[in-house]
């Protein structure tokens, strides 16, 4: 086997190509993981930490008004705190309501002013959107909310870099009772107990039906040895 000795420039210049490759190599991995990185800090929830046995409920209020007093009730008789995301609109429409939702405990979100479909909104309306309604929850209760759910469970990239700009954390669900389907009680008990999990965020609506539902739920969530709770209490990490 012949062995070629490269001249001393030659030799030189190949080590600083070879350099030059090995940094650029590292530096598209470090600029790819700072992508994920940031990628990660505004991606939705649609669960929290598994370390607890505990499951956080959500209920979004933009209708059926007649049926928060009595959901309250429930709660107030279990012992059990939750997130209520609060329509705009619906806040403007319902202050006093709304303060009792307050004062009895309950976490209040953010869930948009119009009840829009924020994937068809740019980030101006976007933003406009969660601070209207960020806006008259605050008026009315004294809270800053935190948490943004997008009404339908609808948003695109840019709705999560809005809410982002804002502070919020975006928050969707693992388990959905879709009781405004309205199409009977077992079926919306069965949603939730179906196979539970640490973690699972439950979502739903003050319905007739939910009222029916809820105290069944709730005891056998408990039976099952779980803590019901808010969202922020879900989602955060011993």
């Amino acid at each position: 086997m012949k062995v070629i000795f490269l001249p001393y420039r030659k030799s030189i210049l190949i080590n600083i190509i070879v350099i030059g490759v090995i940094f650029t190599a590292l530096a598209l991995i470090n600029a790819e993981n700072a992508k994920t990185v940031f990628g990660n800090s505004i991606e939705p929830i649609y669960k929290g930490y598994t370390d607890r046995p505990v499951i956080g409920f959500e209920c979004n209020v933009v209708w059926g008004t007649e049926y928060v007093p009595q959901l309250l009730k429930i709660f107030s008789e279990e012992g059990i705190k939750i997130t209520f995301f609060i329509g705009g609109e619906w806040a403007k429409d319902n202050p006093e309501l709304l303060k009792q939702i307050a004062d009895e405990g309950h976490e209040i979100g953010n869930h948009g002013y119009g009840h829009k479909h924020h994937s068809k909104l740019d980030l101006d309306e976007n933003i406009a959107e969660i601070q209207k309604a960020e806006d008259i929850i605050k008026s009315i209760t004294g809270v800053k909310t935190s948490l943004f759910a997008p009404p339908y469970g609808d948003y695109s990239k840019t709705t999560l870099l809005a809410a982002n700009s804002l502070g919020y954390k975006t928050i969707m669900w693992s388990i959905d009772t879709i009781d405004w389907r309205r199409d009977g009680v077992d079926k919306i008990i069965g949603r939730v107990i179906k196979n539970p999990q640490k973690g699972d965020l439950v979502l739903m609506h003050p319905t007739a039906d939910t009222v029916t539902a809820l105290p069944i739920i709730i005891q056998k969530l408990k039976h099952m040895g779980f803590e019901i709770t808010t969202v922020s209490n879900t989602i955060k990490s011993d």
